[in-house]
């Protein structure tokens, strides 16, 4: 008996019918305890409990025995230990299976056009300056002109070929993760749990396109361990991917005459980004006096300590509407959740319904939605 996959498929076939551990204890008989501790994997069931949960939960008991595919190039680190690591990535490798699915069954799949691109960038020297070349030629491939902002990350990556995923994790240690062209992707995964800032999801899939574009031979689903140089790497570009040299400078100039703390709060709203990766770029020619004087700035001004997780101007994601059929707030220069919506995954979903290429309960399935909701948004189409 295979528990890592009777451990993986409870998992997997509790959350799509969203319940809790401790309404499927019930329903199975069993206390909450014994549950989790099956789930887990760290208690040996036996086949008669697995018949019991099987019934409780509506399902076959082959299906807890169905073989889990697994991802092989994968980037994913973290600053702490995940205990979640392996059910995120049956879930990311589920839904990339779906999304393929679909792909091929419509017949409409995206060219990845960075791929030339990362090949190029593995000939030069790793770097500083490799990143500020990789964003300049990866805005170039994406037609940006050199002063235009990223007003909608998620919808241009796809635009690419690149997969977009958002993915609600409470940890404050995971921003993100990425999965190779070389196996099911490319694909990006952003966390976009409420306490991390819209920013710093938008940072996060820009950081993980570096990471594509810049680490290929560093896709290993078995490594856990941050590299600081590629860490940095990535950064750096996610940097100028976002906040391009030129149009940085031209306005932080144009704020000339405005205090310290809203001249970085204006840019930082020009360019969707974190105040944070503001200070970075002014600190590459003022040095790193600049965060402590942002700070005692910030306080002068507000009377708050800025803290760690803290982000000035921030949106609350609660305050705008999050329906995959909204694709921007009603405050146009403001950053809300619509702009990180995977639309393209929607898109096909509509196709293959209206086509009659799968069912609406299947289409539900492949969105992690419940039927009912399911039938909200095939009513809104138009």
């Amino acid at each position: 008996m295979d528990h890592k996959m009777i451990s993986i498929n409870l998992r997997r076939v509790r959350e799509e019918k969203g319940l809790s551990q401790s309404e499927v204890a019930h329903l199975a008989g069993i206390s909450r305890v014994a549950y989790g501790r099956i789930e887990s994997g760290a208690s040996i069931p036996k086949v008669s409990t697995l018949q019991n949960i099987a019934d409780g939960i509506d399902i076959k008991l082959q299906d807890l025995f169905v073989p889990v595919s697994t991802l092989k190039k994968v980037r994913f680190r973290a600053t702490k230990k995940m205990n979640s690591r392996d059910s995120i990535l049956t879930e990311v490798n589920r839904w990339l299976e779906n999304f393929n699915y679909l792909e091929k069954l419509l017949k409409d799949k995206h060219e990845y056009k960075f791929s030339k691109l990362a090949q190029e960038l593995s000939a030069m020297p790793a770097g500083h300056e490799r990143a500020k070349v990789a964003a300049d030629k990866a805005r170039k491939v994406l037609r940006l002109t050199e002063k235009e902002p990223i007003r909608d990350i998620a919808g241009l990556l796809e635009s690419c070929g690149i997969k977009v995923r958002p993915l609600r994790l409470a940890s404050e240690g995971f921003f993100g993760l990425s999965v190779s062209e070389h196996d099911k992707g490319p694909a990006i995964i952003v966390n976009v749990w409420e306490r991390i800032s819209v920013e710093r999801w938008i940072f996060s899939a820009a950081h993980e396109l570096g990471h594509l574009l810049l680490h290929l031979d560093a896709y290993e689903v078995g490594e856990n361990n941050e590299n600081p140089d590629e860490e940095v790497e990535a950064n750096i570009f996610a940097s100028y991917f976002l906040m391009p040299k030129s149009a940085f400078e031209s306005e932080w100039n144009d704020t000339y005459g405005l205090p310290f703390v809203d001249r970085v709060l204006k840019v930082k709203l020009i360019f969707r980004v974190s105040y944070k990766t503001v200070l970075y770029r002014l600190s590459e020619k003022t040095g790193n006096s600049i965060w402590g004087k942002f700070k005692v700035a910030y306080k002068a001004r507000t009377g708050k300590t800025l803290l760690l997780a803290d982000e000035p101007n921030r949106l609350s994601p609660d305050s705008f509407q999050q329906s995959p059929e909204v694709l921007r707030s009603n405050e146009p220069d403001s950053i809300s959740p619509s702009h990180f919506i995977e639309d393209r995954l929607y898109k096909l979903v509509r196709t293959a319904i209206e086509n009659d290429e799968i069912t609406m309960s299947r289409g539900a399935e492949i969105l992690r939605l419940d039927l009912e909701n399911m039938r909200e948004i095939v009513g809104s189409w138009v």
